[in-house]
């Protein structure tokens, strides 16, 4: 196990700069994600990371050595694909191997190192099968067994949980976080997936255009967005954003009422001057129950998920076009109780506590609170 430290690393091809000065120090033990929509530069920071590509510039150093310039079979890493990239003749105890016979690893010290893999994966019953033979989740299993036979200092994960389907995905994440806790290997792992990223996470890092938004927990992400990128990606349904203004005093002005807000009178108008004040709300935080901001919608769209409804209405007046993103183009979303007395074209009262809402400044994106 090991801490490594990635030290202002950047990648260009030409005149394009898929990686902006990536800076970020990882501790020994942790699980780290990355995150961000396609193209952002996560695989590209990851392959770097692992030696698959080089640098423009900067340093990565793991366990306090550098690594920035070496190989990646010296560099004390075990990466796993999104493919698994098995191979096919071979049966599962000899993929699981075949790193450690390569480095002329005793045959007695790679079959006790198989075995205890097989045993923390649930695949002892599987080591005599070849890869074919193999649903999509015990493929998973035999590419981190070859990983962790390795002992490296550090995992690199590339969207492992991609090409299973979404109940195989949720089961491999729980498995991936009780292996993790279990070694306590540092881990750095990519995907596109929000949800992954804050449930397996000791911290998140989000990603767009090459560059990091926002590193921290997840519950800081949610509760904290330091942008309106951050506040987009983060969220099932995504948060509800609405064209605000400055009202009297530390106030704004939504669905005709004042609403009281935690951000001083001067920032607002500073703010409203300068692109305009962006007011969030997360689907859950809006209710039925009455108190805090009340406003009266017609749902145009209601969906059941069982346990839940969600439902969509128009914004009015209130309607930010700055997001370009499918939820945005269906309106604002509340994520209401099933037992919720709803009916498509009729009048809902809805309520949220002004102290739940996030302010951005328009032009920058970024947080007022």
């Amino acid at each position: 196990m090991a801490s490594i430290s990635i030290q202002n690393v950047h990648k260009s091809y030409g005149a394009l700069n898929v990686l902006k000065e990536f800076s970020l120090e990882i501790e020994d033990g942790e699980f780290v994600v990355l995150v961000g929509p396609s193209g952002c530069g996560k695989s590209t920071m990851l392959k770097i990371l692992a030696g698959l590509e080089p640098a423009s510039g900067g340093r990565i150093l793991i366990g306090g050595r550098d690594v920035t310039d070496l190989a990646p079979g010296d560099r004390d890493i075990a990466m796993v694909f999104q493919n698994y990239a098995l191979y096919p003749h071979l049966t599962v105890r000899d993929n699981i191997g075949f790193g450690l016979k390569m480095r002329g690893v005793p045959a007695a010290e790679i079959r006790r190192r198989v075995d205890e893999a097989a045993r923390i994966l649930a695949v002892e019953h599987l080591l005599d099968r070849r890869p074919k033979q193999l649903s999509g989740g015990q493929r998973q299993r035999v590419a981190l067994g070859r990983a962790i036979v390795r002992e490296p200092q550090a995992f690199l994960m590339d969207e492992p949980l991609s090409n299973l389907d979404a109940k195989l995905r949720v089961h491999m994440r729980a498995e991936i976080s009780a292996l993790h806790k279990r070694i306590g290997v540092t881990t750095i792992y990519v995907t596109h997936d929000q949800i992954e990223a804050m449930t397996m996470a000791d911290r998140v890092v989000i990603m767009k255009d090459g560059v990091i938004q926002q590193i921290a927990d997840p519950d800081t992400l949610f509760q904290k967005p330091k942008n309106l990128f951050v506040a987009s990606f983060i969220g099932s349904p995504g948060m509800n954003f609405l064209a605000a203004a400055p009202a009297n005093g530390a106030a704004i002005r939504l669905f005709g009422k004042e609403v009281p807000v935690n951000v001083n009178a001067d920032r607002l108008m500073q703010a409203h001057s300068n692109g305009g004040i962006v007011a969030g709300i997360r689907p859950e935080y809006i209710s039925t129950d009455g108190g805090g901001t009340e406003f009266i919608v017609r749902p145009s769209l209601i969906e059941s998920l069982g346990s839940e409804k969600y439902v969509y209405f128009d914004a009015g007046e209130h309607t930010f076009s700055g997001l370009n993103d499918e939820e945005a183009r269906k309106g604002l979303i509340a994520r209401l109780a099933h037992s919720s007395p709803l009916a498509e074209g009729q009048e809902l009262k809805l309520s949220f506590d002004p102290a739940r809402l996030h302010l951005f400044e328009g032009k920058s994106g970024e947080a007022l609170n």
